[in-house]
């Protein structure tokens, strides 16, 4: 009788593909539960449990103790520059220069291990050097007088080039184009900074990468968000090109992670994608179109309504010019397609939420996204209240913050990298980084908002304290909410019966941990559709 009940009971087991249990699950479904086990069966979730008994409910060869450890979802970058970060791996990186001299050092002996006929890089920022005025060309054109140089600044809002690639692009200092500037010196004179527009004149002439650099990209870039645990990632701005290669590299499981493509916003790409209507796969969604509104703060490209605190007269530029984005708003609400704007300034945003207003008239749940919405004044914040989503990054808060009042001004910067106040008008706000603006990981995104400091937990206190959010609505910002800035919120975003099972296994517990050690979390496992990526 015992051996006939024993195989009776076993038979009613329901086979899966993985079970994982004795875990600290944080589900983040709608009532933010917690669970103790989970089972996966064609890589979607099939049990959350609470109760240890699900060995006795299911079945599977591969099976995970976690030994207590907490699992969250899936982690998403709402804004980043995937197939950019990738990129950036294949040129100088000169993230974290405290000097000019030390960007000419790295550029130098960049040169010397891996000769080019065109050098470039990025990520210089003179605002973390003493010499906090833009860098000149001078020493570039005496080390590389032949050689044409490009150095993209980590906002991706300005180039230091020299003679050899103003040349080359045709840049004079009679040279202007709306929407960016070439700035010229006391002489008049280039001095080989470009902000913005005339930044494309460079791009026609820098050779394009090889199919396999190209590749090599999209790998490492791959590699570095597994790393940190990101399963999902929003790419905000992509070719059709580079759009097919991935999808290419995902079909034959090449790629595997998720991939939200926002369309860069030119004619060729909105004629072939508006009329071709949504592009989706397993693990690539194409339904959106990335706008630039304005420049970035930090090189002074942010459009404002009144001028920089740091340089009277001056006002940043509109990219996109009012009328421009009025149009581009009506052509694109007349398709299923969302509309993704860069605004910074409190300007750019007044034109950009304006044009929102219009051109959503009488069309629901179109959930089109302002991405950074960083500096936002009095009333305009009430837009956000008509469906808007506003797609942040915390760490531009705390890279920022040292020179951001400089810049605005007191006044001002009561609506600058005001994310609770985002959060209270919209219901939600999707989070993310800006990649490779900042740095990868995810940890230091829930540790900016959360804490508002940097790594030596300056300022005390934190900055703006009254915008930080809680930890709870951040896990929401990089997992549900993000999700539903997608579209996707029923089958992502959450550990519930039916989603995806894309989940990561922590170092610790991200919702209770000390603050300070929220940054040296590590992702150990990550999962995505029920297998293991890392």
């Amino acid at each position: 009788m015992v051996l006939l009940y024993c195989a009776t009971s076993c038979s009613k087991k329901q086979e899966v593909d993985l079970i994982v249990t004795n875990a600290n699950i944080y589900t983040v479904d709608e009532d933010f539960s917690k669970a103790y086990a989970t089972a996966i069966k064609d890589g979607k979730f099939v049990a959350v449990s609470n109760d240890k008994d699900i060995l006795e409910k299911y079945s599977a060869k591969k099976q995970l103790d976690v030994q207590g450890k907490t699992i969250v979802p899936g982690l998403f970058d709402a804004h980043c520059h995937f197939y950019g970060l990738g990129m950036t791996q294949q040129v100088v990186n000169l993230r974290g220069t405290t000097s000019y001299e030390e960007v000419l050092e790295k550029v130098y002996d960049f040169k010397k291990e891996r000769p080019s006929d065109f050098i470039l890089g990025r990520g210089w920022d003179q605002n973390d050097w003493e010499e906090k005025a833009f860098p000149t060309k001078d020493a570039l054109d005496k080390l590389f007088p032949s050689t044409p140089v490009a150095l993209e600044r980590v906002d991706g809002h300005a180039y230091l080039v020299n003679q050899r690639a103003l040349d080359m692009a045709g840049i004079t200092k009679s040279t202007k184009l709306s929407g960016g500037e070439v700035i010229l010196g006391a002489d008049g004179e280039p001095t080989g900074v470009l902000v913005d527009r005339p930044m494309a004149m460079v791009d026609a002439v820098i050779p394009q990468p090889s199919l396999t650099t190209k590749i090599q990209a999209l790998k490492d870039a791959e590699a570095l968000c597994f790393d940190y645990g990101l399963t999902t990632v929003n790419d905000a701005g992509l070719n059709k090109s580079v759009i097919e290669l991935i999808d290419s590299l995902q079909q034959v499981g090449e790629l595997k992670i998720r991939i939200y493509a926002m369309v860069s916003n030119n004619e060729e790409n909105l004629d072939y994608y508006l009329n071709k209507g949504i592009v989706e796969t397993d693990r690539l969604n194409v339904r959106s179109v990335k706008v630039y509104g304005d420049g970035a703060l930090g090189s002074r490209g942010a459009a404002l309504k009144t001028p920089y605190s740091d340089q009277p007269g001056h006002f940043g530029a509109m990219i996109t010019p009012t009328d421009e984005m009025e149009a581009l708003a009506e052509r694109i609400a007349a398709s299923d397609y969302q509309m993704n704007t860069h605004a910074i300034g409190d300007s750019a945003n007044i034109v950009v939420l304006r044009a929102y207003d219009k051109a959503l008239r009488g069309k629901p749940d179109r959930r089109w996204k302002v991405e950074h919405a960083q500096v936002i004044t009095d009333n305009d914040f009430d837009y956000f209240e008509k469906g808007i989503i506003p797609s942040v990054q915390p760490t531009h808060a705390t890279s920022d913050m040292y020179w951001a009042g400089l810049r605005l001004g007191l006044q001002r910067m009561r609506g600058a990298y005001a994310f609770k106040m985002l959060l209270k008008k919209a219901g939600i706000v999707a989070l993310g980084t800006d990649f490779p603006v900042e740095k990868v990981s995810p940890f230091l995104t829930f540790y900016a908002a959360v804490a508002r400091q940097d790594l030596e937990a300056y300022p005390e206190g934190g900055f703006q304290m009254k915008d930080a959010l809680t930890r709870e609505e951040t896990l929401k910002g990089m997992t549900i909410w993000a999700a539903y800035s997608n579209f996707k919120e029923n089958e992502k975003g959450s550990i519930e019966v039916g989603k995806k099972a894309d989940f990561v296994v922590l170092s610790d517990d991200i919702m209770n941990v000390d603050v300070h050690a929220i940054p040296e979390i590590e992702a150990e496992k990550v999962f995505v559709g029920g297998a293991q990526v890392k």
